[in-house]
C-alpha cells in the first residue's frame, strides 16, 4: 500500500510523475471527471482548514468521487473513545483513500500502518507534501522547469513547510537557501538539513541555512514565506516572535536582493505587516493565488496516482 506521508519518502521521479499528472489535470479536467467514480474520501480533520477541505472535497467531487467530512473533535477517535488502529481499519473497510490533517505526526503514521487504503498526509506538525506539490507546480508554471533555480525561504525555519520545501525543493534539483534566526528554535532540524545535502549532490541541487535574511535571498528565483504563528504557537509568544523574526520579513527593500523576475510565495494564511508587507503579497511578482489554486490539482494527482485511477 503506498501513501503520501512525506516527500522524504518519495523519489524525484515519484513526485515528478505527480508533477506531470497535475499538470494534465488542470489542463483537461474534462479527461479525469470520472476517473474516480464511486470512490470515497474520508477527510480527517484535526485541525482547522480552508484550503485543505475545499480543494481536496471539489477535487473529488470534479472527479466523480464523494468526500466525507470527519471532525475528530466530534469523533470517538477524538475523544479517545476509539482508539486510531480501530477506526482507520474500520473505515478502511467503507472508503478508497483517507487524507488526515493532524497535529501529531506520530498519529498519522499509527494510521498508515493499520488502513488498508492509502493515506495522505494534508499537514502533520511535521511535514505538509501537498503544498509543497502545489508549490513545485506553480513554480515550474511560473518558470519552465525547477532545477536550477535559487529558492529562498525567509522566515521560521523550524516548521513543516520549510522542511518540507527543502525535501521537494533538493530532490528537484533547486538551489534551497533558508533565512531564519539562529538557534534550534527557529532553524531547520539538523536531521533535515542532512538529507537535503544527501538528495542535492544526488539531483546538482544545493541546500544553505544562514541566518542573514540578505545573503539567502540573493538572487534568488523564487522568495517563499508563511506564518510566523503556527497553530501551536501560544498566544503569549506573539510579539516576542514577531520581535524575533521581523528582520525576515519580505519587504519591497528585502525583496530587492531577489533577481528582478522573482516571483513570491506564500501557502497561505497570510498576515499582512509580519511575514510580509502588503505592497509585496498583493504586487506583481506574487503568485499566492496560483499556487493556493494548484492545491486542487496536485492533489487530484495525488489521489488518482495512489488509487490508480
Amino acid at each position: 500500500m503506498e501513501h503520501l506521508i512525506s516527500l522524504k519518502e518519495w523519489s524525484p521521479e515519484r513526485i515528478r510523475t505527480v508533477l506531470d499528472l497535475a499538470k494534465d489535470v488542470k489542463a483537461d479536467p474534462e479527461k479525469y471527471s470520472n476517473a474516480m467514480n464511486r470512490k470515497t474520501l474520508l477527510m480527517i480533520f484535526e485541525k482547522p482548514s480552508l484550503r485543505t477541505r475545499l480543494s481536496f472535497e471539489a477535487g473529488m467531487t470534479q472527479m466523480g468521487g464523494h468526500a466525507i467530512y470527519y471532525n475528530t473533535s466530534t469523533s470517538p477517535m477524538g475523544s479517545g473513545k476509539e482508539t486510531i488502529s480501530d477506526s482507520v481499519q474500520t473505515a478502511s473497510r467503507f472508503i478508497d483513500v483517507i487524507m488526515a490533517r493532524l497535529f501529531k505526526h506520530e498519529d498519522l503514521l499509527e494510521m498508515a500502518r493499520y488502513a488498508t487504503v492509502p493515506v495522505i498526509n494534508a499537514l502533520t506538525d511535521d511535514s505538509h507534501p501537498c503544498q509543497i506539490l502545489a508549490d513545485l507546480q506553480a513554480i515550474e508554471e511560473k518558470k519552465d522547469k525547477l532545477a536550477g533555480l535559487k529558492l529562498a525561504y525567509l522566515g521560521d525555519g523550524f516548521n513543516n513547510v520549510t522542511h518540507s520545501l527543502m525535501f521537494g525543493g533538493t530532490k528537484m534539483g533547486m538551489h534551497v537557501s533558508v533565512g531564519s534566526p539562529a538557534g534550534a528554535d527557529y532553524s531547520p532540524r539538523a536531521d533535515v538539513v542532512a538529507d537535503c545535502e544527501q538528495y542535492a549532490a544526488a539531483s546538482g541541487g544545493s541546500v544553505f541555512v544562514t541566518d542573514d535574511p540578505v545573503e539567502a535571498i540573493k538572487n534568488a528565483d523564487v522568495v517563499y514565506t508563511d506564518s510566523w504563528m503556527s497553530y501551536h504557537i501560544p498566544k503569549e509568544q506573539e510579539a516576542e516572535r514577531i520581535a524575533t523574526f521581523m528582520p525576515y520579513q519580505v519587504n519591497a527593500e528585502l525583496m530587492a536582493y531577489a533577481r528582478p523576475e522573482a516571483i513570491f510565495m506564500n501557502c497561505l494564511p497570510a498576515i499582512r505587516g509580519c511575514e510580509q508587507t502588503a505592497e509585496v503579497i498583493d504586487g506583481p511578482q506574487s503568485i499566492v493565488f496560483d499556487e493556493a489554486e494548484n492545491r486542487l490539482h496536485a492533489q487530484k494527482a495525488v489521489m488518482l496516482m495512489l488509487c490508480n485511477a
